[in-house]
């Protein structure tokens, strides 16, 4: 119906402009097409003052016939712009039409959806009361669409890679499991891109990326959702010092959408501005008094800390907790941590004057990491020895470590040119920059335990 009765229907900002060039009480000649929801409504003798709202803002309908519409009620309009007697931008209504009927009270249009929630469940809702909803939602919109236009500027090729896989891997994750009946086989829904994007720089193209969907069955919080996007991309002829710098610049230019480098994430002040501080691991936990390459030393050391280590099973377990427990929730301002144990790392390069370090950065920011590179491992043998190592870590226990991949060290055997690989949480880089201090905020229709969940339950 829409189309056929208003063939050149405008956005309400734009009509909204046009009225404000009238004068107080004065109408425009010109007739204008607009739709949209009524969300006020109010009345003055005979005549009728509507609020109608599209997603480009809002204006003041004025009827001087009598108008039967509930809020909610979507409508299109015909009408002169121009400005009521008080001067507010308004629409002279000449032509109105039902375009759907609300049939469900709308909540409460002055506060919004304020139960928590409902707000994640019926998020229809919440962006239908909220501007600042609307506005989040689009904001995430043009953060992946400045990521996009950055490494497309810069050359790279997007890409489409499996999301359901025959063997999963590229990150230490528990996966979603399913099965194809045509093929007779368990498949896994991925949990990162990086096993078939480096196939592809095999195969020559060089630099790639993919903006994508990946998925881990593991925790929810205020940072995790086992459903979640990312962007990884990988280059030939670069190694981590470049990748370090293309991180700092894909986060500036990401930066462009609120206007600003200083932000503000879960009550921290942080400046995203180039460059960013940079720390070893190493290092960074010999400041806290806790390293050591030793097994039971590091234990004890953890333990008198107050740690609880009876989950570690292996010295690479109890080194990453050291990390995440003592380390990662301390860096507030922009930090890249570099250099990092072989045993953490299975797909990255080592340092040229040390074997037991390799060549991954870790970006965190207001305590949370949101970006994982490396200079990415290229040869097969190694690649394979790596797995191995994995494998044995798995048998003591991480059941998320890396289960291995011959399809990958095949493909290595062909050759892979030194490379640059990086993945960043698109979720957590839009918390980040817009404030937000929940992962669902940033997500349109975050995972949530089912309504039965027990009273008390975080949904």
């Amino acid at each position: 119906m829409l189309p056929k009765r208003f063939p050149e229907r405008e956005e309400i900002a734009a009509v909204r402009a046009e009225a404000e060039k009238a004068e107080p009480g004065e109408s425009l000649d010109d007739e204008h097409r607009v739709a949209g929801r009524v969300m006020a409504r109010r009345e003055m003798g005979k005549l009728t003052f509507l609020d109608l709202v599209d997603r480009s803002g809002r204006i003041q309908l004025i009827a001087r016939d009598k108008v039967d519409l509930d809020l909610g009620d979507i409508v299109g309009v015909t009408g002169q712009p121009g400005r009521s007697k008080r001067g507010e931008p308004s629409l002279e209504v000449t032509e109105l039409e039902l375009l759907a009927k609300i049939r469900r009270p709308l909540p409460d249009t002055f506060h919004g959806v304020t139960d928590l929630e409902t707000r994640y469940r019926q998020r229809y809702l919440d962006l239908l009361m909220s501007e600042e909803s609307r506005a989040l939602a689009a904001t995430r919109t043009r953060i992946v669409q400045e990521t996009r236009a950055y490494l497309d500027g810069e050359g790279f090729l997007e890409v489409e890679t499996p999301i359901l896989q025959p063997r999963y891997g590229g990150g230490f994750a528990e996966p979603f499991v399913t099965h194809s009946n045509e093929l007779d086989a368990d498949l896994y829904l991925r949990i990162a891109d990086e096993l078939y994007l480096k196939r592809l720089i095999v195969g020559g193209l060089e630099k790639v990326y993919e903006l994508a969907k990946d998925f881990r069955n593991e925790s929810i919080s205020y940072k995790h959702s086992p459903e979640f996007t990312q962007v990884e991309w990988y280059e030939a002829y670069a190694d981590y010092r470049d990748t370090m710098e293309r991180t700092e610049a894909l986060v500036f230019r990401a930066a462009e959408v609120v206007g600003a480098t200083k932000v503000t994430f879960r009550g921290l002040d942080i400046d995203l501005s180039p460059p960013w501080q940079r720390v070893k691991f190493i290092e960074a936990l010999e400041s806290k008094g806790i390293w050591s390459r030793d097994e039971a030393e590091l234990r004890s050391k953890l333990q008198r800390a107050g740690v609880d280590t009876d989950r570690d099973r292996s010295w690479a377990q109890l080194a990453d907790h050291a990390y995440s427990h003592f380390v990662e929730p301390e860096l507030i301002q922009p930090t890249i941590v570099h250099d990092w144990p072989i045993e953490l790392s299975p797909f990255a390069r080592t340092t040229d004057d040390d074997e037991t370090i390799v060549e991954r950065f870790e970006c965190v920011v207001g305590g949370m990491e949101f970006a994982n590179a490396f200079s990415e491992l290229n040869d097969a043998e190694e690649q394979a020895q790596r797995f191995a190592m994995q494998e044995a870590e798995r048998e003591a226990g991480a059941e998320e470590s890396e289960p291995g991949d011959p399809d990958f060290v095949e493909a290595l055997s062909y050759g892979m040119p030194p490379t640059g690989g990086c993945g960043i949480g698109i979720d957590r880089l839009a918390m980040v920059l817009t404030g937000s201090d929940a992962i669902r905020d940033v997500i349109l229709f975050p995972a949530l335990r089912p309504r039965s969940a027990r009273p008390g339950d975080a949904v």
